[in-house]
């Protein structure tokens, strides 16, 4: 596969990320972003979707969702090509000072320099602790729902109580044979309207909902029976053919940390003036960056992707000057910006 050459490639697909994208774009950088999640918005989506954010300059609150929806609507006019369900794997600097990076699925980039904007890192599915579950994963043990039509006529068993399990729950009860939520507890950490729907099945007879943890798994020959559910009055056995588990996600950093960087604590040490690692040509910028009196805040992520893509354009222009102009006055900009 011919490696996919452009200017910055951007780790993350984050509200950080998603911003550093629109500034390349601004400064006449290129970028491409990857992201190991399937979709945009990096933990802000995955973790609190529609939890109010008040500390976005200019907006006086709004969801997470909706500040994703905002900056995607922001870099529209730059075209940004987005590969998302990829995990960036390797990094190699050149005799020519660009970088090949390399991705799980062998996509591979020729870049001038590296954005890192992960966050607190890739988020892999928390996994089901039972001895049996392993050796399920990917035949009827999953972290994630690909097609509905794989379930459909299954005894389907979905566990977890936030905003993708009763997301998922709702969606499937419409196609499998049975539909069983387990979760640990009668509260829930998703939407209300997603709570009030689920009930609202629960009654009609569309679902089931049973309060407990999963203890273990009958599956003989690797073929998945029945799940054995501990709850305050002993044990239940659920008769299943497949197991959906969405606990959420964990932050992992992943291959990043084979990358000769200086991480501390499981984050990557910049120099604030430019936001720079201890490898030139390679930023960290947002939660994943470290440095005295750090401040995890989005808007700070913001300010340092625009001071790191600053230096990163000496990396792909060296015979070039950089003039700054307000964007007030920049023509290209706001011709860019009518026409998208």
């Amino acid at each position: 596969m011919e490696a996919i050459k452009t200017d910055v490639l951007i780790v993350g697909a984050g509200p950080v990320g998603l911003f550093a994208a629109f500034e390349a774009g601004v400064i006449g950088l290129t970028c491409h972003i990857v992201d190991g999640l399937d979709r945009v918005g990096g933990q802000c989506i995955e973790l609190y979707p529609d939890k109010p954010i008040y500390d976005i300059p200019a907006i006086t609150s709004c969801t997470a969702r909706e500040l994703v929806e905002r900056l995607m609507e922001q870099i529209r006019p730059f075209d940004v090509p987005i590969s998302l369900g990829e995990r960036v794997q390797s990094v190699e600097q050149r005799e020519d000072h660009r970088w090949t990076v390399c991705t799980e699925k062998g996509t591979t980039f020729d870049v001038a320099a590296i954005l890192i904007a992960a966050g607190n890192g890739a988020f892999v599915p928390q996994r089901l602790q039972v001895p049996q579950a392993d050796a399920l994963e990917g035949k009827s043990v999953h972290y994630s729902v690909a097609r509905l039509a794989d379930f459909a006529d299954r005894e389907v068993l979905v566990a977890g109580g936030g905003d993708s399990a009763l997301d998922w729950a709702l969606a499937l009860k419409d196609v499998a044979k049975k539909l069983t939520l387990v979760h640990r507890r009668n509260g829930f950490s998703a939407a209300a309207a997603s709570v009030a729907a689920m009930k609202r099945a629960v009654e009609a007879g569309e679902m089931n909902f049973v309060v407990g943890m999963i203890d273990s798994l009958d599956a003989p020959d690797d073929v998945l029976r029945s799940v054995r559910v501990k709850h305050v009055d002993g044990t239940t056995d659920l008769v299943a053919d497949e197991l959906v588990v969405l606990y959420g996600l964990v932050a992992d950093l992943g291959p990043i940390a084979q990358w000769n960087l200086d991480v501390r604590g499981g984050r990557i040490e910049v120099d604030t003036s430019n936001y720079e690692s201890s490898r030139p040509g390679i930023f960290a910028v947002g939660d994943i960056a470290n440095y005295p009196n750090k401040q995890k805040l989005i808007l700070s992520g913001f300010h340092e992707a625009s001071l790191a893509l600053r230096r990163a354009f000496a990396y792909a222009y060296p015979e070039k000057k950089r003039v700054h102009v307000h964007s007030s006055y920049d023509a290209k900009l706001a011709e860019k910006v009518r026409s998208a």
